[in-house]
């Protein structure tokens, strides 16, 4: 399935729309509408609309448009209702938010959401205090349905999103949690010949399965942490991750919007190398404190293992011997032989039983992405001591 990059950047910045609290009604009251404007354009978001229908309680928001500061032209998002609107602390709260319905085409594919819901927002007052003052904040929201159609056949769907955050108090970090019910794709679209011979092979022709994510942010000192990332893919595996980051503060992701501000101003083929400076000079001000990657199967290696092997007019097992009798010859070229013994014997445990492989990061103390990128130019060799490289299998 052949599918421009341009077209699925406008359907992932149409989603991305439509999952920011949507931040816009309460127009008939002006100090109201002032305020959130105002919100919104510190977030480098401009919003409009037609008219407003209602009171000040509970009211419609008619013809919503949204432009963040990276696109040249706004996506209407139809109308957008809010119910439960209070004033607090200067600011307002909003206990529910309801998007419409809304579709989106593009050079044949077309993404369908139903009404996005979003519960408990807070509208915060000029000049609000905190962490996190100046930014709108939602307790939960969910999307029941989402569906990519290519011409008149479903791509990918998901059903049943939710997000549930807890925002910062008394000095601890906000949480966040997402999952989906479930999620469908129909590989047979896929128009590259060999993809799809590897797909028929495999037996993956559609395929369904699951994600699941969960996280902290302590916006005082910016350490972002993604306890779970994990997408599962049913008679497949379970493939996760997770990250440790310090540094991505207000003022970091301010200053990122402000980049990504001056980089879409720029006409289109225009030196960005100065802009390419910028975004590595910011990249500095974060420092890595540990990641992984982790599969769990469900058996997709076996099935790899004996489609390459018919390749190759050899059985599964014998190409996992292979793979195992190369790892060492590989690794060697790191130069460090600790690594290289734990590596080998963590792919011969896993060929010989495929249950999980993990590969993780955990430096003794927090490595600054300087010294990280300084490394990858100069001694790569020297990286996975930095950074605290361990491989292993079939652990819990």
């Amino acid at each position: 399935m052949t599918i421009r990059r341009s077209t699925l950047r406008k359907l992932a910045f149409s989603t991305f729309l439509l999952t920011l609290p949507l931040n816009a009604a309460l127009a008939q009251d002006t100090a109201v509408a002032d305020r959130l404007k105002a919100t919104l354009a510190a977030q480098d978001v401009d919003i409009s609309w037609t008219g407003v229908t209602g009171d000040n309680a509970s009211m419609v928001l008619q013809g919503v448009s949204v432009k963040p500061a990276s696109e040249k032209e706004p996506l209407a998002i139809g109308d957008v209702k809010l119910e439960g609107v209070t004033e607090a602390n200067g600011g307002y709260e909003i206990a529910t938010v309801t998007t419409s319905a809304f579709a989106h085409s593009k050079d044949g594919v077309t993404l369908d959401l139903s009404p996005f819901v979003i519960h408990n927002m807070t509208v915060p007052a000029d000049g609000a205090a905190g962490p996190l003052g100046s930014l709108m904040m939602y307790k939960s929201a969910e999307l029941s349905n989402m569906t990519v159609k290519v011409a008149d056949k479903t791509a990918f769907s998901m059903d049943g999103l939710a997000v549930n955050i807890t925002p910062p108090a008394d000095g601890k970090a906000l949480e966040f949690t997402g999952t989906t019910e479930k999620f469908n794709a129909d590989l047979t679209l896929v128009d590259d010949p060999k993809s799809k011979e590897v797909i028929n092979a495999l037996g993956y022709q559609n395929i369904s399965g699951k994600f699941e994510m969960a996280g902290t942010w302590q916006p005082s000192d910016g350490k972002m942490e993604l306890t779970k990332y994990d997408v599962s893919v049913e008679n497949a595996g379970t493939l996760g991750m997770t990250f440790n980051l310090g540094g991505y503060t207000v003022d970091f992701i301010k200053s990122l919007q402000e980049m990504q501000k001056k980089m879409a101003a720029q006409p289109e083929g225009a030196d960005s190398s100065a802009q390419g400076m910028a975004a590595l000079g910011l990249m500095q001000q974060l420092s890595f404190n540990g990641a992984s990657f982790r599969f769990d199967d469900d058996s997709l290696t076996n099935k790899v293992l004996d489609y390459v092997g018919k390749q190759q007019g050899m059985s599964g097992k014998d190409i996992a011997n292979q793979a195992k009798a190369i790892v060492p010859f590989g690794m060697a070229q790191l130069n460090n032989p600790e690594l290289t013994a734990e590596v080998t014997a963590a792919v011969s445990k896993y060929l010989d039983d495929p249950k999980s492989l993990e590969i993780s990061a955990a430096p003794p103390s927090s490595v600054p992405f300087a010294l990280i990128m300084a490394g990858a130019m100069s001694n790569q060799l020297d990286l996975p001591k930095t950074l605290g490289v361990h491989v292993k299998a079939n652990e819990d």
